[in-house]
């Protein structure tokens, strides 16, 4: 039986990359234009480009959600497989051993519509008991990758974690609703006042020097606002396209919460 996780962005995929490192087979859901940002090491890029390699594991595209033999071939070939089913209609069809929320839509949201074993959500607006049976701490400090079966994770700040002092500026964010045009491309380290993107002709320029992590496709849809970007204070191209050590804490805890269940346990490598 496999993991399905719901959402493929960098975190999600950090989840992906252990569970799959320790033999699971994985699915991961996306929405058919995902919005990681951090694409470089992001699963949902291969409904892009058809086909992602994220430190030496492939994830591939099914075309058609419901191609049960074409995800259970994927599955075989020891591939992550990844699909267009943002209402996670999959699990009805695949009965997955357990099911993992990395969305981090930062808000409290709604257990699935059909029946899951065992229910891990990552980050706020999860609470054990309500709607999931595991909640993990994504705010980094000392909680950091904890499993919680007997309270929610903490609360949304609003604020993005610290690098080298920085906070809000390397998130980038679109300066007005339209079509985005990137200047740049990820991994490269760009200079304080260097234009980055354009989103309906308004000029998007960075706060500091830094590596740009991640960035929205040129010709994406986004409104004023919405998160198109991210600039990494180091500046050191490498880790753009490394798995953060956040996601892979993600990945450990999700492990912990899989192999906590004996009942769960019993079928994750079925």
């Amino acid at each position: 039986m496999s993991v399905l996780i719901r959402g493929g962005g960098d975190l999600a995929s950090g989840v992906a990359l252990r569970l799959r490192r320790a033999g699971m087979p994985v699915i991961v859901t996306e929405l058919p234009n995902p919005l990681a940002v951090r694409r470089a090491v992001a699963f949902s890029e291969a409904i892009r480009a058809g086909t992602v390699t994220i430190e030496g594991q492939v994830g591939t595209l099914i075309a058609e959600a419901g191609d049960t033999a074409q995800i259970r071939a994927t599955l075989t070939a020891g591939q992550i497989a990844v699909l267009i089913d943002p209402e996670a209609h999959t699990i009805r069809r695949l009965k997955p051993a357990a099911v993992v929320d990395a969305r981090l839509l930062k808000q409290v949201v709604s257990r699935p519509a059909d029946p899951v074993a065992l229910l891990i959500g990552l980050g706020p607006g999860f609470t054990p008991g309500v709607n999931c049976q595991a909640a993990v701490e994504t705010a980094r400090g000392p909680a950091l990758g904890r499993v919680y079966w007997d309270q929610p994770a903490s609360a949304d700040t609003g604020q993005p974690d610290p690098v080298m002092a920085q906070t809000g500026t390397r998130v980038l964010r679109a300066p007005a609703t339209g079509v985005l045009t990137s200047r740049a491309r990820i991994g490269a380290v760009v200079e304080a006042g260097e234009l980055i993107a354009e989103v309906a002709g308004r000029p998007l320029h960075a706060a500091f020097r830094g590596a740009l992590r991640g960035l929205l496709p040129t010709g994406m849809p986004v409104t004023a606002g919405l998160k198109i970007g991210d600039l990494d204070p180091r500046a050191e191209a490498g880790l753009c396209f490394q798995v953060s050590d956040k996601a892979l804490a993600m990945g450990g805890a999700v492990l912990e919460a899989l192999l906590t269940r004996a009942e769960v346990r019993a079928h994750l490598w079925d």
